[in-house]
């Protein structure tokens, strides 16, 4: 079976034993690795390979794994279907006429194709658990602060994690408890005694840490008799009624094992879309400008001012997508319009946030369809980039507000695989990660 999950296959042994050894791991090509190239599926980093490896990826390595290759992606993150790759779509191992979700594609496609027993992608807007529905595996977003970014070449660093796909919830849980955990590298995971938020004084607050005392393996015990389970009404509408169908018979399940499931309403969610691609495509217009062929990237050539080589190395080596939320961040960073687009998103941003902490006063964890449609076939949703983006309805408001995620299977429609969504409170994990071990069971 030929899939295209891979934009490299390059084997990278272990440097010790561990919980991980005699496990294959697929990385996406978005995270950097010594030595190995890293494209981030853009022709502009054809050639690139990196001098470090990633924080997470030590940890892999340190944990007896083996990396079997660097998984395909859409551009630099950019897309929801891994059909923007500079290096070609990625098929869908249960379907290969359909998309395997993005931008995490390759990585969700290689561990349900078998080609890696666990994958890492990451998750700006729902990268990991979209293509972790559509291929029907598990994918867990982390807290923002919990996974180090250090080495993850950036998008919107305010809003991506790198997070852990598998076949099961508690080998998903079992690589969160080898990623996560401070790191010198990244002031993000660096947290206060209280565990209010980062920190950026001496190390010794990576006590402090949330990952430090946990287990999300040992979380994966399936026992939810007493949750409640928040169902987020606003979600459902206008999803596909045979995904919602799906969920239904999930939440069906988990009722029957002794959790209680409660109507919760989020207004917020109405603005959450427009909100997250603008916040998204401003980070990304000032994040891609290091990519100008002379610091990164292809060369322009030497010919006309550096303003003509900047042009044509950026008009060789993006891609239409990547091109299109360059110039949309770029708009909605200009003067003028900063308040009008920026300003006003994140205002939308805290709304966000706000809704959410006050669903958790009646809930424990809340649940969604991961993704409101089934997985599209290839080639369907490149001429209209805008149905692409709302496609990211029910995973983006946890991108915003910063919260943990996870995508498990439900079941099917069609031949076509569902997910789950069960989302957390701020570093909740391991109250995800026990209702989705329940749910898988």
């Amino acid at each position: 079976m030929s899939l295209n999950a891979f934009i490299t296959e390059a084997e990278i042994d272990p440097d010790a034993d561990g919980p991980l050894s005699g496990q294959t791991v697929a990385v996406k090509d978005n995270i950097s690795t010594e030595g190995v190239r890293t494209t981030c599926g853009s022709a502009m980093l054809d050639s690139y390979v990196p001098p470090y490896d990633a924080t997470v990826v030590e940890r892999l390595k340190d944990a007896g794994a083996t990396i079997v290759g660097k998984a395909n992606m859409d551009e630099f993150g950019m897309g929801g279907t891994t059909e923007t790759s500079a290096f070609g779509a990625v098929k869908n191992p249960v379907n290969e006429d359909h998309v395997p979700g993005g931008s995490s594609g390759g990585s969700a496609a290689a561990v349900a194709a078998g080609e890696a027993d666990l994958a890492l992608g990451s998750d700006t807007g729902g990268s990991v658990r979209n293509p972790a529905a559509f291929c029907g595996v598990v994918g867990i977003k982390p807290t923002y602060g919990l996974v180090s970014r250090y080495g993850l070449v950036a998008y919107a660093n305010s809003l991506e994690q790198i997070g852990p796909i598998a076949n099961t919830v508690a080998d998903a849980a079992a690589l969160l408890d080898v990623i996560s955990g401070p790191d010198p590298h990244d002031a993000t995971t660096r947290f206060n005694a209280s565990g209010g938020g980062p920190d950026d004084s001496a190390a010794e607050s990576d006590a402090d840490h949330p990952a430090t005392d946990a287990d999300y393996a040992a979380a994966a015990d399936g026992d939810v008799d007493g949750t409640t389970i928040g169902v987020i009404t606003d979600l459902l509408e206008g999803a596909d009624d045979r995904v919602v169908e799906t969920f239904e018979a999930s939440l069906d399940d988990l009722r029957a094992q002794g959790a209680e499931t409660v109507e919760v309403s989020l207004d917020s969610l109405e603005h959450a879309v427009q909100a997250y691609y603008v916040i998204a495509m401003s980070e990304a217009s000032s994040n891609l400008a290091r990519f100008d062929g002379v610091r990164y990237g292809q060369s322009g050539g030497y010919e006309g001012n550096w303003n003509d080589a900047f042009a044509r190395a950026r008009e060789e080596g993006f891609g239409e997508e990547v091109k299109r939320r360059i110039l949309l961040g770029t708009y909605a960073l200009s003067a003028g319009y900063h308040d009008k687009y920026y300003k006003k998103a994140q205002d939308a941003r805290a709304w966000v946030k706000r809704d959410f902490d006050e669903a958790f006063e009646h809930a424990d964890v809340l649940a969604t369809p991961t993704m409101p449609v089934l997985p599209p076939a290839l080639g369907e949703s490149l001429d209209d980039p805008l149905q692409l983006y709302l496609m990211d309805a029910n995973t983006v408001p946890v991108n915003l507000a910063n919260l943990p995620a996870i995508s498990v299977p439900a079941g099917e429609a069609d031949g076509l695989p569902v997910g789950l969504q069960l989302i957390g409170p701020k570093f909740g994990e391991e109250a995800i990660v026990r209702a989705a071990s329940a749910a898988e069971d």
